[in-house]
């Protein structure tokens, strides 16, 4: 069973990842969780981006660094927002005390191309700092509760990045199928293997009676 639930997994994350690119609001709303199968669908927003509102996702590795992801509220024209994940950076030479200089945003209305992220779990606590919001975990409600707008549920991966951030929309985890299948082959092979076990065993039991030079002698009855 658990092999069948992980190429489910696996043919619904392809069949998003192939779909045509939609709109983000057309498939996730203000404050709820979209849709399992729209996760990693290639999404599009266009808005205006409010810097003042940045979110610092911290302890996000990348290429075996540590650093922060960036996420920036991109205001849609019906007042609402999703978060953008414009990229990665590093975590400052100056230590992990000290914040690192943050690339600005593109002024005025843009377009942002992207894959539907849902959001993460164990989210953890919020802390603030300098106004800027930090997290461990993306949780576009969880976050969208200290932002002045409604945000919607899933958020915008980028596929480039603005100068100074590195892109992080990599293609999904795909679950891993063949070390089921490799279980499986294997209790083929054992439940193939018993029938040949019980003939050995049988022809080792009836040799074993037969042996040259054993005479069973058998009470006789008076």
């Amino acid at each position: 069973q658990r092999y069948h639930d992980r190429v489910a997994v696996n043919e619904r994350v392809d069949a998003a990842v192939r779909a045509p690119a939609v709109e983000v609001v057309t498939l996730s709303d203000p404050g709820q969780r979209p849709a399992e199968r729209d996760g990693w669908r290639q999404v599009t927003a266009t808005g205006v981006y409010d810097p003042a509102h940045t979110v610092l996702v911290r302890a996000r590795t990348f290429e075996h660094q540590v650093g922060y992801e960036v996420l920036v509220p991109l205001r849609l024209s019906d007042g609402s927002a999703v978060l953008v994940d414009r990229g990665w950076i590093p975590s400052s030479s100056a230590g992990a005390a000290t914040r690192p200089d943050i690339p600005p945003v593109p002024g005025g209305q843009v377009s942002v191309t992207g894959r539907l992220r849902l959001p993460e779990s164990s989210p953890g606590p919020l802390t603030q700092t300098d106004g800027l919001v930090e997290v461990r975990r993306i949780d576009p409600m969880r976050i969208g509760r200290v932002l002045p707008y409604p945000v919607l549920g899933g958020w915008l991966s980028v596929e480039v990045a603005d100068p100074g951030l590195r892109a992080v929309a990599a293609q999904p985890d795909r679950q891993p199928i063949w070390m089921n299948v490799a279980y499986v082959i294997q209790w083929w092979l054992f439940a193939a293997m018993v029938p040949f076990g019980f003939v050995w065993l049988a022809r080792r039991e009836a040799g074993e009676r037969t042996e040259p030079g054993v005479t069973v002698t058998y009470p006789s009855r008076r």
